[in-house]
């Protein structure tokens, strides 16, 4: 395999940089969410969503609900090769074809790294789908409630890829006390930024409708934002934990998303699935430790047990007012994390598969296919711009006049910056030394490239690495600038197969020297 070109039609100019837009608050923590790894939202067409199913096969299913109106989810492979939960309605859900594409592209509007972004639809004919990100390690509800038959009941759904690729295998071990506490305060994030977003409408909120990315942290599924079809029904869970206002007007509001929340506590604290109006008999008769899953005794704190304990008290209230804001519940669970520093994957046990690495692979090659970051820094800074010796780089006449010294100082602030680690200021010099150059540097592309990765921003990162090899086709290093990226995006086919072109480049190169 040679270039990327066929899985990078839509890829911007590597020196088109992302406006002030393309990123949002997120309103939970402060940071910045970088949006470039996530598409802009789109309308397919049923063509492109029927081969990226290979034609709505069975063996893509990866669930099924409802059975008057089923939805069904097929895992697919878009165009760019990006994989995405499709979900494909009944033909009587959705009956107004308008109303469903306008529908999905509000809730597409509603970013957020907490939730699973919506990224298009598709409403031709009978057909009404909604295509989001893909997330490869299952929903909550099988991470608490299915541990012994994880394996069996999912081989027909396509996720016993995803668990043998993180090294799943036999009974999983209980979900950790840590990570039911990432899960209440991550969901909780989701929730507060939907309302932020004027969404606070959130329809049958439980553990089947949050998932798990590639990094282990969870999210909350965007399918759950849009409004429910023509039957009415919001609810697909037994009445048993369906809000009281819901059985009694069939209207969902607010304070029903604070309940099923409630609801959703109570699975973590619990580890089953155990009806409101049970716990709440046991939380009165002070007989908390009957409701707690045996599996987490040694792992917390009682005070903190306590803390979630009442808080779903406290969500589960009969009436709708007399439960707390959004805001509450955020504030009432992020000091119970105790383990903030910690990966997901790592408290959750998942260990993902090495990839095998081809036969010959310099440092540099080793260290992209460990994406070990620091490594690259380091072997960057060490080879300097030594690859490029022959380059046809040289400045005009005029230019040499005219912006020499411009160019020599700003390449001279970037290699600084890049060198002390600071990235945000190496990616400003090297984009302003490339938009001055008239043969753009390799290396250049290559340095921005691992600044952007240092930055979180893997697509860009992709972009400048497959620049880097057009200023140098057969690089080795651009070749594994490409595979560190298209790994950070979850696409490993792809990048293994950049490692194996580099290794490839790698051994010609040798064998060149030999002769």
């Amino acid at each position: 395999m040679g270039c990327l070109q066929s899985k990078t039609v839509n890829v911007q100019s590597p020196d088109k940089e992302p406006s002030q837009d393309d990123s949002k608050t997120d309103l939970a923590n402060g940071d910045q969410i970088d949006q470039d790894q996530v598409p802009a939202f789109k309308e397919f067409s049923l063509a492109e969503l029927r081969a990226a199913t290979n034609g709505f096969s069975s063996e893509l299913i990866v669930s099924e609900s409802g059975e008057k109106a089923p939805n069904v989810v097929y895992r697919g492979k878009l165009r760019s090769n990006r994989l995405a939960a499709i979900k494909r309605f009944s033909r009587q859900s959705w009956p107004d074809a308008q109303q469903f594409v306008a529908e999905a592209a509000g809730v597409g509007k509603v970013r957020h790294k907490r939730l699973v972004n919506l990224i298009g639809c598709c409403a031709e004919g009978d057909e009404r789908l909604l295509v989001a990100e893909y997330m490869p390690n299952d929903t909550l509800s099988k991470h608490l409630f299915h541990c012994m038959f994880y394996i069996l009941i999912t081989t027909h759904s396509g996720f016993l890829l995803a668990c043998m690729s993180f090294g799943g295998a036999g009974e999983k071990q209980p979900l950790p006390w840590e990570m039911r506490v990432r899960v209440a305060c991550y969901i909780a994030q989701a929730l507060d930024h939907c309302n932020a977003e004027n969404r606070t409408i959130y329809h049958d909120l439980n553990a089947y409708r949050i998932l798990f990315d590639e990094e282990g942290d969870p999210r909350l599924s965007s399918f759950g934002l849009m409004k429910n079809s023509r039957d009415g029904k919001s609810y697909s869970t037994n009445l048993a934990y369906t809000p009281p206002e819901f059985l009694r007007t069939g209207r969902v509001i607010a304070e029903s998303v604070m309940y099923s929340y409630g609801t959703v506590l109570l699975d973590l604290l619990s580890g089953k699935h155990i009806p409101p109006s049970h716990a709440l008999d046991l939380i009165r008769g002070k007989n908390v430790l009957l409701l707690m899953d045996s599996s987490l005794e040694g792992q917390y704190a009682n005070e903190d047990a306590t803390a979630l304990v009442e808080l779903a008290s406290k969500c589960l209230q009969y009436e709708a007012r007399d439960r707390p804001e959004i805001k509450f519940i955020l504030n009432a669970v992020e000091p119970l994390q105790k383990q903030r520093e910690a990966a997901s994957h790592v408290l959750m046990g998942l260990t993902k598969t090495p990839v095998v690495l081809p036969t010959m692979l310099s440092p540099l090659g080793k260290a992209c296919a460990r994406m070990d970051l620091t490594a690259v820094h380091d072997i960057l800074l060490k080879t300097g711009y030594k690859d490029e010796e022959g380059a046809e780089n040289e400045l005009s006449f005029q230019e040499w006049t005219q912006q020499v010294q411009d160019m020599l100082n700003t390449k001279k602030f970037g290699d600084i910056a890049f060198r002390d680690k600071d990235f945000k200021n190496a990616v400003d010099y090297y984009s302003k030394l490339v938009s001055m150059m008239s043969v753009p540097s390799g290396t250049v592309f290559v340095r921005r490239a691992l600044s952007y990765m240092m930055n979180g921003q893997p697509e860009l990162a992709l972009r400048d690495a497959m620049q880097a090899q057009v200023c140098l086709p057969e690089w080795p290093t651009a070749f594994y600038m490409q595979a560190l990226a298209l790994s950070k995006l979850g696409m490993e086919t792809d990048a293994q197969d950049m490692l194996n072109d580099g290794a490839s480049f790698e051994a010609k190169k040798l064998n060149s020297w030999r002769n």
